[in-house]
């Protein structure tokens, strides 16, 4: 008996390779529209960037003005991150129920309020009001971003437009250095009040520039609307193919027949409100999407366990515990520490359509694990001589920050985002998206909240060799289960899902043909049909 193979779907087809009798053709052009779509929905990530830069200056200013103890500083720069949990957990229903276009718009107007909130707070429990405002609309934000560009973009710069939102992330972090720089010399009543007020700018930025996006496609099919997500589709692909086929594949996932050409068709309430996926995730989940949960949240998990907004954060202790004891200095060296992020982040921005995810993962991450090792035991050298002022020291200290920030703006950063954007079915990408962001803000907020205590208590240096092991497990963890996903379109990652750490095997069968893949064009053209249960292609009409 000849080998069974089995058959998936795989809506994308390189039309610009050549047609289908194999003649060449020159590549299409990169479609600009999608390119903007995904710049303007990625905005919205540059508001937790900047409250995390900006933090780290105000909050000395703000100790001196209101008087706060260090455990207040602490929860004030850590808080917004479990508050970002709610939002999260609010933005997957919200983007399901309203669209993902007007939950762009809400992110941005909460934290509009937000900000004006914690400009004008006069005591602790004011700014801690606006904190909580903030911190909801920051969860909206980092969850609705990547899961709009992802929808939007062609398969072939999904991992350069979904890396946008870090990209946005590294750019708010610099303006928080530098608007901390700008207006330090402002009284001391006024500074921090404009520092922390400035961040309602963006957000105004984005309401206008929304107007000008599409809503989309996947939603729009999710709601029965066909031909309005065609229309969509067209514009967000490199060619008209394209979009037939990424049409094709989202009907297939919604549940829609292939033959189906009408602009509208009722779609179940529970579809399209998104009601049963927490069922489907964590009650009865495959093991493909129990697999693709794990890779996840362990992504996120990891990509803040390893201290970055810890170090983003107190950027100016850091640089002070080494021996930089002049504020203007200190604030410079943050400064240096957000161009560190924002440049390196272009590596990852251009390379990852074309090295893939997890070559740049593996290497980032083994660079963030060489300079923790690093920051840490210099800060140990310094920790052993008090008393004296080791130039060395210090100059190794910032290169290794700038090392550090830069290794994970290159991949781990940006990665996260991208990873756990495309490799959750369709059905469960919001509310899945929605648990990677609770479980990324509630690992930074615990970091940053509990640092100064964990300096305190085991010394600076052992806070970063613990961040060091944190890194270490995570390239192993990255390693074993995190599949390659480059290249694949958003419902086809299930035929590299399942099988956890002997994913390898599948990607070679892959490779061989042995798990032979039909896409939409082979299955037009030899007349064929899909039998999802046993995973068998039948000719139609016998």
């Amino acid at each position: 008996m000849a080998e069974q193979k089995m058959v998936v779907e795989d809506n994308w087809t390189n039309t610009a390779a050549g047609d289908v009798d194999g003649t060449p053709k020159k590549p299409p052009r990169k479609n600009k529209f999608a390119f903007a779509c995904g710049i303007l929905a990625s905005m919205n990530s540059i508001l937790l960037g900047y409250d995390v830069g900006v933090m780290s200056g105000a909050n000395e200013y703000i100790k001196k003005d209101l008087g706060f103890s260090d455990v207040q500083i602490e929860i004030l720069a850590g808080i917004i991150n479990f508050y970002a949990l709610i939002g999260s957990a609010l933005a997957g229903r919200t983007s399901d129920l309203v669209g993902r276009r007007y939950t762009i718009v809400i992110a941005g107007a909460v934290f509009f309020a937000g900000a004006l909130f914690m400009g004008f707070a006069m005591n602790f429990w004011f700014l801690m009001f606006g904190r909580f405002v903030a911190g909801i609309g920051m969860g909206y934000a980092l969850m609705i971003a990547p899961v709009y560009t992802a929808e939007v973009a062609p398969a072939s710069a999904r991992g350069f437009l979904t890396s946008f939102p870090e990209v946005f992330i590294n750019s708010g972090v610099l303006l928080g250095y530098v608007s901390n720089y700008a207006f330090s010399k402002l009284p001391l009543n006024l500074g921090w009040r404009f520092m922390l007020g400035l961040g309602a700018i963006p957000s105004i930025v984005l309401a206008l520039g929304v107007l000008a996006m599409p809503e989309s496609p996947r939603w729009l099919v999710l709601q029965g609307r066909l031909g309005e997500a065609k229309q969509v589709l067209y514009k967000t692909s490199d060619t008209k193919e394209e979009a037939e086929l990424r049409l094709a594949d989202i009907k297939e996932a919604a549940g829609i027949p292939l033959d189906c050409n009408e602009d509208r068709v009722q779609i179940s309430k529970k579809k399209s409100s998104g009601s049963g996926v927490w069922r489907e995730l964590f009650l009865h989940p495959t093991p493909a999407v129990r697999h693709v949960l794990i890779a996840a949240v362990g992504i996120h998990f990891f990509q803040q366990a390893t201290g970055i907004d810890t170090v983003v954060l107190y950027s100016p202790r850091i640089f002070e515990k080494a021996g930089i004891t002049s504020s203007d200095k200190k604030l410079l060296a943050t400064v240096a520490v957000g161009f560190s992020k924002t440049i390196c982040i272009l590596v990852s921005t251009f390379y990852l359509d074309r090295l893939g995810r997890r070559p740049i993962l593996l290497a980032s991450v083994a660079g963030m694990i060489v300079s923790l090792v690093t920051l840490a035991s210099v800060l140990a050298v310094v920790n052993s001589h008090p008393n004296e002022k080791l130039m060395w020291a210090i100059i190794l200290c910032f290169i290794m920050v700038l090392t550090f920030v830069g290794s994970f703006s290159m991949g781990q950063g940006p990665i996260a985002w991208v990873y756990s954007s495309e490799i959750f079915p369709l059905r469960l990408r919001a509310q899945g998206s929605g648990i990677c962001v609770a479980v990324n803000r509630a690992t930074s907020g615990l970091c940053s909240m509990t640092f100064l205590s964990l300096y305190k208590a085991i010394t600076i240096s052992g806070s970063f060799f613990l961040f060091a092991s944190f890194a270490a497990i995570s390239w192993v963890f990255f390693y074993t289960m995190l599949p390659e996903t480059r290249g694949r379109t958003l419902e086809e990652m299930e035929v590299l899902f399942g099988s956890y750490h002997r994913w390898r095997s599948v990607a070679k069968k892959l490779e061989k043909n042995e798990i032979r893949v039909v896409t939409d064009r082979d299955k037009i053209c030899n007349n064929e049909i899909q039998l999802p249960v046993t995973g068998q292609a039948e000719k139609a009409g016998t």
